[in-house]
């Protein structure tokens, strides 16, 4: 009988997306968001919203999860892996070129700068 539910939930999910780090994070949010909301609910109302709002991340991690476009949510997480990793790096800025919009890393605590792009070679000064 589990072997029977176990095959058609595998032939439900087949050619869907499934589950990531950015869904991870999705999950973790909402039930951080239920649980600030019950508990702090009891003594400052306003903080009952957090209830209701953290449906938003619940509801788009399964639309993730079951979606049938595997290369956007490619694309998502992988925004949110660069996201993530921005926030771990303390050892660099980064600027964005004013010509070619690319983006340039930087370390940090230098002062100001001279920052040429490695794209299209423009040189413009920032202050790390």
């Amino acid at each position: 009988m589990f072997q029977k539910i176990g095959d058609a939930l595998r032939r439900f999910m087949y050619g869907r997306y499934g589950t990531d780090k950015l869904n991870k994070w999705l999950l973790i949010g909402a039930l951080a968001m239920i649980v600030v909301g019950g508990i702090g609910g009891r003594f400052l109302p306003a903080l009952s919203v957090l209830n209701l709002l953290a449906y938003i991340p619940l509801i788009w991690s399964i639309v993730r999860m079951y979606s049938r476009n595997i290369e956007a949510r490619r694309r998502e997480n992988a925004a949110f892996q660069r996201f993530l990793q921005r926030i771990k790096d303390r050892d660099n800025c980064y600027f964005k070129c004013p010509r070619c919009r690319q983006s340039v890393r930087v370390p940090r605590g230098r002062g100001k700068i001279n920052i040429r792009c490695p794209r299209c070679g423009e040189q413009f000064i920032k202050k790390t």
